[in-house]
């Protein structure tokens, strides 16, 4: 028995020290969008979504299982696979999809990061823009991969430790937070709970696997090490940060109009006067983790639909990443107050998440690429893409209700053109098996 339990601690030991790839997606995961979602609901709807939250480190970490099985039975980059195996027209819908969620995430994370820098410093908010830009150019193209990946390492244990300590200082009615464990959707809802589940199953996350596996070498005999790597990021830390955050926020928040300073004002008696400056660094924290994340996702396909390699060696994907972290300065002049932008951007995620979802679970089944996919692991895609296609739709739903403005307009399209992609995409998979019935 001793010899045993040597021997599991030992493998336990191994594998929390080669992990990595997946705790970059958990970084981004756990960032200023989600904890904007998370806060906002518990906010405005008390216990009622903490279906919603549970559900979406299950779900988060199902679509990095997914994605990790792509990339390791592969042994590629996911848009090299959909080239080869569906074509170039659907190569770049991928790329395009992955390039305006992102890049949209980036401005708005890059204003999040340069609000609460310049609340904390009383710097203005666009010479940090210029600041921060500087040391992404720096970081990310002069260190590569594996110092994202570190700092992501420590950056979502510090967070998940830190809000699990909240837990045991609030009043939490576990009354209420069972009965928020039923799948209801109340009025006004959708878009929150679209922002919720977008946080963890989003479609940067879900194409950027193949690549950080790449970047650490990993090939099919690491299934195992990966499979715990995703569930230990996903499931467990962020599935954590997330129900902890949610419970602290429906726990003791009741203003439905929050700010990032009101927020954290709102959150003052659970730490005392240094409320909003925790709050703040919290904040920021996880927007610097989610913006160094974010900032290599684009390059990465972009790169692998070029030909050109995906690591700093590369002085074209070098340059490429280079550029992009040049291109999130503009975030920096947006202004205006960030939580209900990353509720928003989240939700453009999550318009743009079935597309990728359905992406993969055509690449696995399909009889060219021999990944040869199990029946259980298909009937979790499909609920995947059911859930996802339905908080979607319900988002189209209430903002063609509600009305449009530029940026909801432009989400509404978005949401249109990739819906119209994923039914096309499906009905090609439906003809191929027919023909081969």
């Amino acid at each position: 028995m001793t010899i045993e339990y040597s021997r599991a601690a030992g493998t336990v030991r191994k594998y929390l020290g080669a992990m990595g790839p997946s705790w970059i997606a958990g970084a981004i995961a756990a960032g200023p969008a989600t904890m904007a979602s998370l806060i906002t609901a518990g906010a405005i709807f008390d216990y009622q979504l903490l279906w919603v939250v549970v559900l979406s480190a299950f779900a988060g970490a199902l679509a990095q299982y997914l994605a990790m099985r792509l990339g390791l039975l592969t042994e590629r980059g996911i848009v090299g696979v959909v080239e080869e195996h569906l074509g170039e027209t659907w190569a770049w819908i991928l790329v395009a999809d992955v390039v305006i969620a992102a890049g949209v995430a980036q401005l708005v994370i890059m204003n999040t990061v340069t609000s609460v820098s310049a609340t904390i410093t009383g710097i203005d908010a666009r010479l940090w823009g210029v600041a921060w830009g500087a040391i992404l150019v720096l970081g990310l193209a002069g260190r590569g991969y594996r110092f994202v990946e570190l700092f992501a390492k420590l950056l979502v244990t510090a967070v998940v430790l830190a809000f699990v300590a909240s837990l045991f200082v609030v009043s939490i009615d576990l009354g209420q937070a069972g009965q928020g464990l039923t799948p209801t959707l109340p009025g006004g809802g959708a878009l929150v709970a679209a922002g919720i589940l977008g946080g963890a199953v989003h479609i940067t996350l879900i194409t950027m696997h193949s690549y950080t596996m790449r970047a650490r070498g990993w090939t099919e005999r690491d299934y195992d090490l990966a499979t715990a790597d995703v569930l230990a990021s996903m499931l467990i830390a962020f599935g954590i940060y997330s129900v902890a955050i949610f419970l602290v926020s429906a726990s003791t928040l009741t203003d439905p109009d929050l700010t990032t300073v009101g927020a954290a004002q709102a959150l003052g008696p659970l730490v005392g006067p240094a409320a909003k400056w925790l709050f703040l660094l919290g904040l920021g924290g996880a927007a610097v983790s989610t913006l160094g994340g974010n900032t290599i996702v684009p390059p990465f396909l972009v790169a692998d639909k070029l030909g050109w390699g995906t690591t700093v060696e590369d002085t074209r994907y070098r340059m490429l990443l280079a550029a992009f972290a040049v291109l999130s300065v503009p975030g920096a002049f947006i202004g205006g107050e960030v939580i209900g932008q990353l509720v928003l951007v989240l939700a453009l995620g999550t318009v743009g998440t079935p597309f990728a979802i359905a992406i993969v679970l055509y690449l696995l089944n399909a009889e060219s690429v021999g990944a040869s996919n199990s029946t259980l692991a298909n009937l979790g895609g499909l609920a995947l893409l059911a859930v996802s296609g339905g908080l979607a739709a319900n988002f189209v739903r209430e903002q063609i209700a509600t009305g449009f403005d530029l940026l909801s307009g432009l989400v509404f399209a978005f949401a249109l053109v990739l819906a119209a992609a994923t039914l096309v995409l499906l009905g090609q998979y439906v003809r191929e098996e027919v023909t081969l019935a």
